[in-house]
């Protein structure tokens, strides 16, 4: 895949920005768009692949389990 893909998993304090950025990054990837941003007609469908994506990659890095850290931290960390 795409080296300039940054793994998302080990970021403590992952924001949506760095999710939206990921997922740009693979869309524009996937559809072999070079261009910062596809043309008119495939704006809409790029848009929301990346609304997609990011959503998909929130709800992964929400679950995932990273052997090693307790997740009870995560938990007190986000109720505080």
């Amino acid at each position: 895949m795409c080296r300039s893909i940054v793994s998302l998993r080990d970021v403590e304090d992952v924001n949506a920005c760095e999710v939206e950025t990921a997922a740009r990054q693979f869309v524009r990837k996937v559809s072999g768009t070079k261009a910062k941003s596809p043309s008119r007609a495939n704006q809409e469908a790029f848009d929301r692949a990346i609304a997609e994506i990011s959503e998909a990659t929130s709800r992964l890095l929400g679950s995932w389990v990273v052997h090693g850290r307790d997740p009870r931290e995560t938990e007190r960390a986000e109720s505080a």
